[in-house]
């Protein structure tokens, strides 16, 4: 066994140690679903920067720096984008709402908007995409395995999925917050040092523009699938994602949600470089590696000192396993808050809810690593879940928050429309949308239009004069 896999099993039995050591606090489904709202700025700002940078900001940015060049820095600073949207607008006043009305989840939330109707459709459509991102981060846990130790892919996912399953089933949002904080030190710090090595490795920045194309590959707005299009896919997804949402309830005022969540987005305009650039130096070094999202693992095992690499390494693992449990959280909340409490057994104790949350964070679980041991890229999974999760809840929570008069009704229309859309774009055009007009954007704008024409006629038919 290689010194870079010991070092990261010790770091991931650490993790899980922490975890069910923290885990002990937690006595009631308010502890688990949003840590007692006792939230400070620091621990917002950890849990929610561990939460963002996952497997889609590491190996798959990596992955597509080192397939498209430049532009692939879109793909964390839309997430960038959105963090500060939700920082000044959103979060605050959807954290008084959820303070006022006793709310722990988004869905809790709709209920109380619009009525069970829309708070079930959601939940089952969010369970649906949640798995999906679930997945991409064990995917790209397993990349990692298989460079450093040849562990096939099946095994690589196992072992992710055990690993964060363990810890956050024992404490939910307290033990995440906890346990992201440990993470995001190592994060921060692995690529922080990676960075500027591999360029040394590569022979500096003049050698990785002369072995890497020219043209569109250091373009910042666009070049090949990447550029600024994604912003219609992540930009909304990253202002209304139940897994923020949530960790924003658990804030204990408003002026932690916009120091916590502001601080996250600085953090991430500044990540959205790193991991662009290593698979660009991964690129200049190993041009000819079959799957572009063994980049960055590439990288960090073969072209760095054994202890600096292993602790870049330990980076991505935190990347991975952090946005793992706040998916795990979602899913864990969403089953036994918005189904399970609300439609099987509105009765159920404090303590039965914390149980079917806890059970059905282990199902979520397992059920990720099956859809991970199928999925073929990192990029891929995650695309599903902000495709659906911008399209399905962006215009009704939005809207929800800022405008009255919109109800179930307007609701409803605007998660058909932009669902079924969205859906039929992707399908026609094999992914690729029309022109600008992606299939997340399609779905954005047929959600938001389906909102605005039930919201008007609704307007008139009350107008109407009364019949004599």
């Amino acid at each position: 066994m290689n010194l870079h896999l010991w070092l990261l099993l010790v770091y991931s039995v650490g993790l899980v140690l922490l975890g069910l050591w923290i885990g002990r606090r937690v006595r009631t489904s308010g502890d688990f679903f949003v840590a007692g709202r006792r939230l400070g700025p620091g621990l917002l700002f950890a849990t929610l920067v561990a939460a963002n940078i996952g497997a889609g900001s590491t190996v798959g940015a990596a992955g597509l720096g080192y397939r498209d060049g430049l532009s692939a820095w879109w793909w964390v600073g839309s997430a960038a984008i959105g963090s500060v949207v939700l920082a000044f607008t959103v979060g605050p006043r959807i954290r008084r709402e959820a303070e006022r009305h006793g709310l722990h989840t988004v869905g809790d939330f709709l209920e109380h908007r619009y009525g069970r109707a829309v708070r079930g459709i959601v939940a089952a459509l969010l369970w649906v995409g949640t798995l999906a991102i679930l997945a991409g981060q064990l995917v790209a846990l397993a990349w990692v395995l298989e460079v450093v130790a040849g562990v096939p892919k099946l095994f690589g996912c196992l072992i992710g999925g055990l690993v964060m399953t363990t810890y956050f089933t024992a404490g939910g949002l307290l033990t995440s917050a906890w346990v992201n904080l440990v993470q995001l030190v190592v994060m921060l710090l692995g690529f922080a040092l990676a960075l500027p090595l591999a360029v040394g490795h590569a022979g500096g920045w003049d050698a990785v523009q002369a072995a890497t194309p020219g043209g569109a590959f250091w373009s910042p707005w666009k070049g090949g699938a990447s550029g600024w299009n994604y912003l219609a896919l992540l930009g909304p997804a990253f202002v209304i994602s139940p897994g923020l949402l949530q960790k924003i309830y658990g804030a204990r005022d408003d002026r932690t949600v916009r120091l916590g969540v502001g601080a996250n987005a600085l953090v991430l305009f500044a990540f959205a470089f790193v991991p662009p650039l290593l698979g660009i130096v991964a690129r200049a070094l190993h041009p000819g590696l079959a799957n572009h999202e063994l980049a960055l693992p590439t990288i960090l095992m073969y072209d760095l000192p054994p202890l600096l690499g292993s602790l870049g390494l330990a980076a991505v693992v935190s990347a991975e396993v952090s946005s793992a449990d706040a998916i795990l959280f979602m899913l864990s909340t969403s089953l036994s808050q918005d189904l399970y409490r609300r439609f099987v057994d509105p009765g159920a104790s404090d303590a039965r809810v914390l149980g079917v949350a806890r059970w059905a964070a282990v199902a979520g679980g397992a059920l990720g690593v099956l859809l991970a041991i199928v999925s073929p890229t990192v990029i891929g999974a995650l695309s599903i879940f902000y495709t659906l999760l911008g399209v399905c809840l962006f215009v009704p929570v939005v809207a929800g928050l800022y405008v009255r008069r919109v109800g179930t009704a307007e609701a409803l229309a605007a998660i058909a429309a932009g669902v079924s859309l969205m859906l039929a774009t992707h399908l026609a055009t094999g992914g690729r949308g029309f022109g600008v007009l992606s299939p997340a954007l399609v779905g954005l704008a047929a959600a938001g239009l389906a909102c605005a024409l039930v919201a008007a006629g609704r307007r008139a038919y009350d107008r109407r004069p009364e019949a004599p």
